[in-house]
């Protein structure tokens, strides 16, 4: 388990949603956010770069082949999400897609391979195009491959 007291009270609820019953914590409705409505969501776990203590949030993703790919917004903030900074750090993570449960390594995505995933979740969530307009940084795509 992870230590959700700092987080948003919307997101530990989809937390214990997703882990007391994952095929109902899968599905997320993003309208209230300005998202296209009910998405698909999955669980990451990160090793806390300075903590060193599980850290668990639930993203949107999308799926190429056998990889997840997932986007480092923050919604547009200034400055990368605390999930990618413990990626950078330590790539090896624990991802839960409904009651699909891997290890994962990941990896930045870039060159024409960002470009085809950034097009490919832009579909998937439309409001990723407004979060890169409203920041100067390169908001980074992350490959979560399977151990």
């Amino acid at each position: 388990m992870t230590d959700n007291a700092k987080l948003p009270g919307w997101i530990t609820e989809h937390i214990a949603l997703y882990e007391k019953d994952p095929d109902a914590g899968h599905m997320w409705d993003s309208s209230a956010l300005g998202g296209p409505g009910v998405l698909h969501t999955l669980l990451l776990t990160t090793t806390g770069a300075k903590s060193g203590q599980p850290r668990v949030l639930p993203l949107i993703y999308g799926k190429r082949g056998d990889d997840v790919v997932i986007i480092a917004s923050k919604g547009g903030a200034p400055s990368h999400p605390a999930w990618f900074v413990n990626l950078e750090a330590n790539p090896a993570c624990r991802v839960q897609v409904a009651r699909d449960v891997f290890d994962a390594t990941a990896r930045l995505a870039e060159g024409e391979e960002r470009a085809q995933l950034w097009e490919m979740m832009v579909g998937v969530y439309p409001p990723y195009t407004a979060y890169q307009n409203a920041t100067s940084r390169k908001i980074p795509v992350v490959v979560l491959e399977r151990s």
